[in-house]
């Protein structure tokens, strides 16, 4: 064998060997689902490592817990025992026999039910050390009674000072001094994978302190819905513990700082299996302030209608809608302020005010950072060109008005007096509130009472006078109250079932 054929073994025994080194490899990479190249990184890593945003030490708690925990409060409730009617009218049973009404005055009235006294508790977070308080709508919704005790086991009596269904928020007050409470945060810096803390009163415990990560942001589960037509969700996810009493305690930081108020958990038993929800800190901070000096929330709106997270193929095909980052507009009703800015169905929004949204709810949480009359900036995305207009936030009604809070008896839609005194001795009651004249758009219209009525109870609480009225009225909440009285000049009691949350 000469040279040149040995070198020609050579060769060949060399080109097979890295072949099948090289053919190996590929093969082992296929079977493996996402084989990474040693050395590189990909680009949502950029700037992570050898530099301080890299993996974080050891985090201490305890700092954060001890300076949070003396401002977050125990809520207890009390709602007195109350009858109700379900509005159903009880069959006559002796109306085949004699096809009239001869006995209807006995069984044409509305049934009626006792609900028994109910008690319930929640946490709240001391946001003023003069005794601000806030915690959750659902938490104080339709109580007589609202007790506060702080972690040093002082109680309070606490008043309600406001709430927004909306975004299931409420204000409370208590009168002190010197109160030790929590400072705000920045939601907007909370990060995915961030430690964070839920603090509160779950189960009826004393104060309790759990542990978790910011799982999601900006998160919709539609919950609010339950006690608004204008649901505002764009909730902090988390994996910290939260079971029921967390309700309107506090979600922080390691800084110690509020981040969000708990306000939801994930659950098909009722209790905590892995998922908890906040209300961002940036909300709770413009809804408070609107509540304290307004009375109301100042609620803004773009003026669209977009289409929701989750919508099918079949769907975003019938609307045309494009894949895309961005909030898709399928109506823009006239006019609202994104009218009159330009705004056209089939734009895509991609920034409010300069932060880049790309779900509804991320939409929502920006706008309902502002109040009406506002000037912020839009930006859309059209035919593939993306657009910037200054836009003017309106309210609900279509103008920059500021929004008065409407009191319960601005609701009913009817003209009230107080019993005449005479007509009150004549028909042998106390007192009430006359029903002089009802009008067309109102709550009163819809239970079927007539003119003249005279109102003497809510809830079986006497009303003497229209003050009484609206006190009765305003610890009923947004349930549904039962309206007794008499028409001057008729035999018998009235009852009319009042549904305040219409």
């Amino acid at each position: 064998m000469n040279f040149k054929n040995i070198l020609a073994i050579v060769a060949i025994s060399t080109t097979t060997a890295v072949a099948s080194v090289w053919g190996y490899g590929k093969f082992v990479q296929g079977q493996y689902a996402g084989v990474q190249e040693p050395g590189k990184l990909p680009v949502n890593y950029a700037g992570f490592f050898g530099n301080n945003n890299g993996p974080a030490g050891a985090v201490d708690f305890t700092a954060a817990a001890t300076s949070a925990t003396p401002a977050i409060v125990h809520i207890k409730t009390k709602t007195k025992a109350k009858q109700v009617s379900n509005n159903q009218r009880q069959r006559n049973p002796f109306g085949d026999m004699f096809g009239g009404d001869m006995f209807d005055d006995f069984f044409g009235g509305p049934r009626s039910q006792t609900i028994p006294e109910q008690r319930a508790s929640g946490s709240g977070v001391i946001i003023s050390e003069d005794g601000y308080i806030v915690t959750n709508n659902h938490v104080v919704d339709g109580a007589d009674e609202i007790n506060i005790t702080l972690p040093n086991k002082k109680s309070y009596k606490a008043t309600l000072v406001g709430t927004d269904p909306s975004s299931d928020l409420a204000v409370l007050k208590i009168d002190g001094k010197g109160l030790p409470y929590i400072i705000y945060g920045n939601s907007d810096d909370a990060k995915l994978g961030q430690w964070v803390l839920a603090i509160g009163y779950p189960l009826s415990l004393d104060v309790t302190v759990t542990a978790g990560i910011i799982s999601a942001k900006a998160r919709s589960i539609d919950i609010n819905s339950r006690q608004s037509k204008t649901p505002i969700e764009s909730f902090i996810q988390t994996d910290a513990a939260v079971n029921p009493g967390n309700s309107g305690g506090a979600l922080i930081n390691t800084n110690g700082e509020l981040i969000g108020i708990n306000s939801a958990i994930a659950s098909q038993s009722g209790s905590y299996i892995g998922y908890s929800y906040a209300i961002p800190v940036n909300i709770v901070k413009k809804i408070v302030n609107d509540i304290v000096k307004f009375g109301t929330v100042q609620r803004a709106f773009l003026g669209i209608q977009y289409a929701q997270e989750g919508i099918s193929d079949e769907d975003k095909a019938k609307l045309g809608i494009k894949e895309g980052d961005g909030v898709y507009v399928t109506e823009v009703p006239e006019g609202g302020a994104a009218k009159a800015a330009g705004i056209k169905k089939g734009d895509y929004i991609t920034k409010v005010n300069g932060v880049g949204v790309n779900s509804g709810p991320e939409m929502v949480e920006q706008v309902a950072r502002y109040k009406p009359s506002d000037k912020i900036t839009l930006t859309y995305r059209r035919d593939g060109k993306e657009n910037t207009v200054n836009l003017t936030l309106k309210n609900k009604a279509g103008n920059t008005d500021i929004v008065k809070i409407e009191s319960v008896t601005d609701k009913l839609g009817a003209d009230l007096e107080n019993l005449d005194k005479k007509i009150a001795a004549a028909n042998e009651i106390a007192g009430g509130v006359l029903v002089k004249k009802l009008k067309e758009e109102g709550l009163l219209k819809k239970t079927k009472m007539q003119d003249g009525f005279v109102i003497t109870s809510v809830n079986d609480i006497e009303v003497k006078n229209i003050d009484e009225f609206k006190a009765a009225l305003t610890k009923a909440g947004s349930g549904t109250v039962r309206l007794l009285g008499i028409y001057p000049g008729f035999q018998g009691t009235y009852a009319y079932p009042l549904s305040l949350g219409e």
